[in-house]
């Protein structure tokens, strides 16, 4: 994964499929992924969620993903999110 400005981390795949990762520190067990993954997948645009419940970082796959509608998608599931800064 490619890091750029701010270290927003974001990636174009080769299929042209934008990935974007975003913190989510409340999430802790199934429940917790299964509503986050349930309300990202209504969202315009995405194709794919990875939940990883160890490090609480969700990653979105799609295309034109809009910030502002993952995560309020995120927030709808009960659940605060911001886009991953990196380490």
């Amino acid at each position: 994964m490619m890091k750029y400005p701010h270290g927003v981390q974001w990636a174009m795949e080769h299929d042209g499929m934008e990935t974007k990762t975003y913190s989510v520190p409340g999430m802790h067990c199934g429940h917790c992924e299964a509503a986050v993954t349930h309300d990202l997948n209504r969202v315009s645009g995405v194709e794919k969620v990875e939940v990883d419940l160890a490090t609480k970082l969700v990653t979105v796959g799609g295309h034109d993903l809009d910030d502002i509608a993952v995560v309020a998608a995120i927030e709808e599931a009960g659940y605060n999110a911001e886009l991953f800064r990196g380490l």
